[in-house]
């Protein structure tokens, strides 16, 4: 069965190593076969890689697109002990995702990726809101505006 793709105009797609662009219309096309596909909204480049989430998803990312898991395994394995340290919460979410590497569903790994980024925003807004009434609890005032 193929995959059908709805490209907006000028959108991005990475097929195995090609990245296609859409000229001004909108595109649909059938890809038969298996290769690597990412949409451009589900790619993350290194400069945005900027939180531990993000950048495990990024070394998923190199993993799915140049079909390398051991290439990549070391990165892979420091950052996800390192998130588990800072955020033992996170343990299920993680828990998948290696699932999924161990056993080479190196896309179900991104697509379980993107949970843990937004479960990253979660806490680091959580935390933002705590850091915000304790300075509030700590002098009486509110904090001043930027």
């Amino acid at each position: 069965m193929a995959l059908k793709v709805d490209l907006k105009p000028h959108e991005k797609i990475v097929i195995g190593n090609v990245v296609i662009r859409n000229g001004d219309n909108r595109t649909r096309f059938f890809i038969d076969g298996e290769t690597t596909i990412l949409r451009e909204k589900d790619i993350i480049g290194a400069s945005q890689a900027t939180t531990p989430a993000k950048r495990i998803y990024f070394v998923l990312q190199l993993m799915y697109l140049d079909k390398d898991v051991v290439a990549y395994k070391e990165a892979f394995i420091s950052l996800v002990e390192e998130f588990m340290q800072a955020a033992p919460s996170a343990w299920t979410l993680l828990s998948k995702i290696t699932e999924h590497v161990v056993g080479n569903d190196i896309y179900r790994a991104i697509k379980s990726a993107r949970d843990l980024i937004k479960y990253e925003q979660d806490l680091l807004s959580h935390e933002l809101c705590n850091d915000r009434i304790s300075i509030i609890s700590e002098d009486g005032d509110q904090p001043e505006a930027a």
